[in-house]
């Protein structure tokens, strides 16, 4: 079984498309943010840049990754998700992997507009007990009662780095560090595009269409 890696600007719903395909053909989900954010409560200089929105440095991705990767069996496969972010890492990732029984991979690029990619992280709320997410801005997605979870009824909260100057930093750097990698990846002929301005249910049927022929 081909692994996944999903390049997408920010707020396209990686996350979401990687969980959905985890619950679907037993992946094992690996997420840049996740691991970082993790990382941040041991390292304040971790935790200051993701605040700006500014990138990592490349070694502290790759050490996260690779130990990411090393811990799962063979038998595994993963989604990768908001990995790799530059060409630099693509690089070193190529390296990392060969070897490994299970090192092939698609590449599946979410594509959506800035506007909503805006939307969706501006209006991003989420529930800190039972974990429910929606959006203040999008009407499919908002809570029944005002910053109050449908579920448990907790107060919902936004993330520190979901503000117009992190998003415009983390557009930037996607466009200006990220976006070349599609190049990159045409070359190697294992890219593909859905539209990510849909809906997740739609996005997530175009997913399964691509992998139904390769995996």
């Amino acid at each position: 079984m081909k692994n996944v890696i999903f390049i997408a600007p920010p707020a396209a719903g990686k996350g979401t498309q990687a969980k959905m395909l985890c619950q679907k053909y037993g992946f094992i989900h690996i997420s840049t943010g996740d691991l970082l954010r993790k990382a941040a409560r041991q390292d304040s200089d971790i935790q200051n840049k993701l605040n700006l929105g500014t990138l990592i440095d490349d070694s502290i991705i790759l050490e996260l990754i690779d130990k990411e990767i090393c811990a799962l069996s063979d038998e595994n496969g993963y989604v990768l998700d908001g990995f790799p972010r530059n060409i630099s890492q693509a690089k070193a990732f190529d390296q990392m992997i060969k070897g490994f029984l299970n090192s092939s991979y698609v590449v599946i690029y979410i594509d959506v507009s800035k506007e909503i990619a805006s939307e969706r992280i501006l209006g991003r709320l989420y529930c800190p007990d039972c974990g429910a997410s929606y959006n203040a801005l999008l009407p499919d997605n908002q809570p029944k009662k005002q910053n109050e979870c449908d579920r448990c009824h907790s107060s919902l909260i936004q993330r520190d780095d979901d503000t117009p100057s992190t998003f415009q930093a983390r557009f930037d750097a996607y466009i200006n560090h990220t976006e070349p990698l599609l190049e990159y990846y045409r070359v190697h002929q294992v890219l593909y595009t859905v539209n990510g301005n849909q809906d997740s249910l739609k996005v997530h049927a175009d997913i399964i269409q691509i992998l139904e022929g390769e995996l």
